[in-house]
């Protein structure tokens, strides 16, 4: 079971740093959620709409990818946990090499939860205004 979630786990990983909603999708339950921990303007708690948006949106944001560096796997039962770093170059030309810490639970060969731990003032400070960004240009319905 830990063999097969650690490849799961770094499918998705890929995807998310080659900005591969589709790839990403397939690896998530369909109520999977992500918690990004701490205070951060990114904080909170996002639904698999808002993960596989995201992740299609690095296409712009993040034009060179995230680029991900696994540092660790370690994975027991249902969970796995990933430390690695990104590194990575806004669509306004300014780097963003963040570490990061997630911890993924597992369910019948899907990703269920992430919750993420990252360098929160560096996001941001650097990710965030990127993101503010596009969602301006956004057309609202």
């Amino acid at each position: 079971m830990s063999e097969q979630n650690k490849r799961v786990v770094l499918k998705f990983i890929q995807a998310l740093g080659s900005s591969d909603p589709d790839t990403a999708a397939s690896c998530l339950a369909p109520d999977a959620v992500t918690v990004s921990k701490g205070f951060s303007k990114l904080a909170g708690s996002h639904s698999y709409e808002t993960m596989i948006g995201m992740i299609g949106a690095f296409k712009e944001i993040l034009p060179t990818g995230l680029r991900p560096t696994i540092y660790s796997v370690t994975a027991e039962g249902h969970r796995v946990v990933v430390e690695y770093e990104g590194n990575a170059i806004t669509s306004q030309g300014k780097p963003y090499c963040n570490q990061y810490c997630m911890v993924f639970t597992l369910s019948d060969g899907k990703i269920r939860q992430i919750n993420e731990y990252f360098c929160t003032k560096l996001a941001d400070e650097v990710l965030y205004p990127v993101v503010a960004a596009g969602l301006e240009q956004t057309p609202r319905g």
